[in-house]
């Protein structure tokens, strides 16, 4: 038999909390009566609790993110944040349906990098003062921005570089690696530049530390196995996807 729905409130926030099983139908209702007399309505569900992450969804609760916790024993007790505000559009409408969806559907990030080379094949590769490997130009693509801009906005503030990026020349998929989740990186070509291009360098000092043009040998030497396998990808041009440069 479905559990019972506790209400409570706090700072003008109403808190739901059941355990277990709960009637999805009396969540929604819940809901919908907490939002006459408050903003926003949350409920705290356990990360390993994907019965009532899912009553929490069909009942129309936005999932927001994750609470990190520490349970009394030292082992990690995580809880997921869903919450519906009273100007969310209800969910049997389009736009309430999607916004709903987008909330709890996997995000996974992505990095635009550029292939810069010089006329004697040589690759741009960039020493970066947050880690010890050298990469490829390049960054986080911000929430609604395009991947080609993204990389083109990146080189313009790290080096300094206006350069517009060419065709996409490789598609990369990471896998979760120190403490980063997964990512999909992009590498574009940024074409052949002169050699003296390195003369017009403006490094951001607060990421980069060094700029210099590398052989494939130098690039094994200096940046990480992964990097150097995407770099050799990207160079080759026979791949046009990969997985962690394979």
């Amino acid at each position: 038999m479905p559990n019972p729905i506790s209400v409570s409130s706090e700072g003008g926030v109403a808190r739901l909390d059941w355990a277990g099983e709960v009637n999805t139908d009396e969540l929604r209702r819940e809901i919908a009566e907490a939002l006459t007399e408050h903003s926003r309505v949350e409920a705290l569900v356990g990360a390993g609790d994907t019965v009532g992450q899912r009553a929490a969804t069909w009942a129309g609760l936005h999932r927001e993110g994750v609470r990190r916790g520490v349970g009394p024993d030292g082992e990690q007790q995580d809880q997921i944040v869903f919450a519906r505000l009273v100007t969310d559009a209800p969910v049997h409408e389009p736009g309430g349906f999607r916004s709903l969806l987008n909330s709890f559907l996997p995000r996974k990030r992505a990095i635009s990098q550029m292939l810069v080379r010089d006329p004697e094949g040589r690759v741009l590769l960039c020493q970066l003062t947050y880690k010890r490997d050298w990469d490829l130009p390049g960054g986080v693509v911000e929430v609604g921005e395009s991947p080609r801009l993204a990389v083109q906005r990146e080189v313009e503030e790290e080096l300094g570089l206006a350069i517009e990026p060419g065709d996409l020349l490789l598609t990369d998929w990471l896998p979760e690696w120190g403490g980063w989740d997964d990512a999909v990186c992009l590498v574009f070509d940024g074409g052949t530049r002169p050699e003296a291009v390195l003369d017009e360098v403006v490094k951001q000092e607060r990421e980069i530390r060094d700029v210099r043009w590398c052989t494939l040998e130098e690039v094994d030497e200096l940046a990480a196995d992964f990097t150097a396998r995407r770099v050799r990808a990207a160079v080759g041009g026979d791949q046009t996807y990969t997985e962690s440069g394979r």
